[in-house]
């Protein structure tokens, strides 16, 4: 555990910042605060219980929470007694600026981008770094992960893409920059490139069945690169402002994200050779610029987080793209700016500097488990998957990563039980309880 974080600067000066587009207060507007702005104003929280959690040390892992017993908040909260508590498992601290992106490989590689040229590879259970991919570009705002490829967006506006290999030891090879580099003749005759957008990358999505990379840009636009040739293909106009996350389901059902509080919903047409892709349906997220998307492993319940403090959801129907208003969850006091979901569980990471982590129960409600406190910045990244190693490691054991602007990694350790177990549980006690283990 880290007892005190070195100071850092928010703000390049001489580069735009890649979330420049993110508010950290609750806004029903689309115009956003500078991110300059929230350097020396650290967030003002409204929530009392909440307060005083973040007023604890990280030194001390053991938060108790218990919700307000009047919450205006339509979702419905953990009960009276939670039985939660709150371990931080693993705590890093690198002199790579603000932690900007999170991929998690099914394989048990974790691999996270900074500030810095470097992109580190971490290996679970044990959590320890095994690698480093160097570039001689800095800031990895996006990252992917597609079998044994692993896809990087750059502050420059490209890709970078290795293969990994398993030759005795992991190693990471090379393969390509996406959009390809012209020669000098070319590039002088053809200009600038066409095929790069004009702003910086926020979000990746893979289509591994159709062979496709999607990147989303602040430049309101996404582009559809072929990944055998690594070409670009097509450039959808998606929205009049910033698109800030963007997710693929497995049916092909390309989701995007904007500062326009709007969710999107795009269809690939084969036989349409003009436009490809083409708008299904707008979704309204409440006038609040959406930063965060998320779906369930079913991809039957689409997440959107926004600048309000609020997760929209929407419920899938029958038809591909068809969706339908679900509710809302109220629990972060800032923007979400982050989102991730494994089997029953809704992960968020919040400019509150706070994760939580949700239930989804069988009548549809939403249920906070846990808050996870400890960073002291916003948390900008977050990945969650189940297993893991604990002390009582089962198919319930979930790991959750986040990453955050202060610098730091953390992992939290979930695991899921049930109260049939406890033979001293009091009638009419809680059916199931969260515990986040130290060790792993």
């Amino acid at each position: 555990m880290i007892d005190h974080l070195p100071h850092r600067p928010m703000d390049d000066s001489n580069s735009a910042h890649p979330n420049a587009s993110f508010a950290f207060s609750r806004s029903h507007s689309t115009k956003e605060t500078p991110f300059s702005n929230f350097v020396n104003s650290p967030p003002r929280l409204s929530c009392p219980t909440l307060s005083r959690s973040l007023q604890n040390s990280p030194l001390h892992p053991h938060h108790h929470f218990s919700p307000p017993s009047s919450s205006p908040s339509p979702t419905k909260l953990s009960d009276s007694d939670p039985q939660t508590t709150y371990h931080c498992a693993s705590s890093v601290l690198r002199n790579d600026g603000q932690i900007l992106s999170i991929a998690f490989s099914s394989n048990g590689l974790v691999y996270t981008g900074s500030d810095s040229n470097f992109l580190r590879v971490w290996k679970l259970p044990e959590f320890t770094e095994c690698g480093q991919l160097r570039t001689k570009a800095c800031r990895v705002v996006a990252l992917e992960v597609s079998n044994d490829t692993v896809y990087a967006a750059y502050a420059d506006g490209k890709i970078r893409v290795w293969r990994r290999t398993w030759d005795k030891v992991l190693k990471h090879v090379r393969l390509a920059t996406i959009p390809k580099a012209l020669g000098y003749v070319r590039s002088y005759i053809a200009g600038k490139d066409k095929t790069m957008h004009k702003g910086i990358i926020t979000s990746m999505a893979i289509n591994t069945a159709e062979d496709i990379l999607y990147t989303a840009s602040l430049d309101k636009t996404v582009k559809v690169w072929r990944i055998s040739d690594l070409k670009c293909i097509e450039t959808i106009k998606a929205h009049p402002e910033p698109i800030n996350a963007m997710i693929v389901a497995d049916d092909g059902v390309l989701y995007t994200a904007s500062d326009d509080a709007t969710v999107r919903v795009w269809r690939r047409n084969f036989c349409s050779h003009d436009q490809p892709h083409s708008l299904t349906v707008t979704l309204h997220a409440k006038y609040s610029p959406v930063k965060a998307l998320t779906q369930t492993p079913d991809a039957g319940i689409l997440y959107g987080g926004c600048t309000d403090g609020y997760i929209h959801y929407w419920l899938k129907g029958w038809f591909a793209g068809q969706l339908q208003y679900g509710g809302s969850i109220q629990g972060h006091t800032h923007a979400v700016m982050c989102l991730a979901s494994v089997a029953k569980y809704v992960v968020s990471g919040s400019a509150d500097s706070t994760s939580r982590v949700w239930g989804r129960e069988a009548d549809g409600q939403h249920t906070c488990l846990a808050v996870l406190v400890g960073h002291r910045g916003p948390i900008r990244c977050v990945t969650a998957f189940m297993g893991g190693r604990s002390v009582e490691d089962n198919e319930d054991s979930c790991t959750i990563c986040t990453g955050s602007l202060d610098g730091v990694l953390k992992v939290w350790r979930v695991t899921h039980k049930t109260l049939n177990n406890h033979s001293s549980s009091p009638p009419g006690a809680p059916t199931k309880y969260f515990e986040l283990y130290k060790h792993l």
